[in-house]
């Protein structure tokens, strides 16, 4: 999480956690650390959607996948995941329907024998697309 935290927030940023010991990890020096302990606190709403999306998250895993999940599908996971996410309020399956049939007519054609059965989805994207 240390490895996380200092590639990818700025030196200064304010991280708003819960109360987790993990996070007394963060570099106090560095990062300012808002904790909201949600047993203790009425603002419900501090964290809410963090915890949404990691509840959603582990719900897929857990009951989509039955628990096996492999590193190098998981971009793939994230990415279904965003796609029901993001349609979860839709009140029109048939738009649903649609968007997925546009997304499958964009998809360049592949035969059985093409599918590259055990390929790195990250690898494979950066290879194709020359993107860094």
């Amino acid at each position: 999480m240390e490895t996380f935290i200092l590639d990818n927030i700025e030196p200064g940023s304010t991280i708003a956690t819960d109360d987790w010991q993990s996070y007394n990890i963060i570099d106090k020096e560095h990062f300012q650390r808002e904790i909201t302990n949600q047993t203790k606190s009425k603002d419900y709403e501090k964290l809410y959607g963090a915890h949404l999306v990691t509840s959603l998250v582990k719900r897929l895993i857990r009951g989509t996948y039955q628990g096996r999940l492999e590193q190098k599908y998981l971009q793939n996971y994230l990415d279904e995941y965003v796609f029901r996410f993001n349609r979860r309020k839709s009140k029109s399956i048939g738009k649903k329907f649609m968007r997925i049939v546009q997304q499958v007519l964009k998809t360049p054609r592949i035969t059985w024998p093409e599918i590259p059965w055990d390929m790195d989805p990250l690898s494979e994207y950066f290879l194709a697309t020359g993107a860094s």
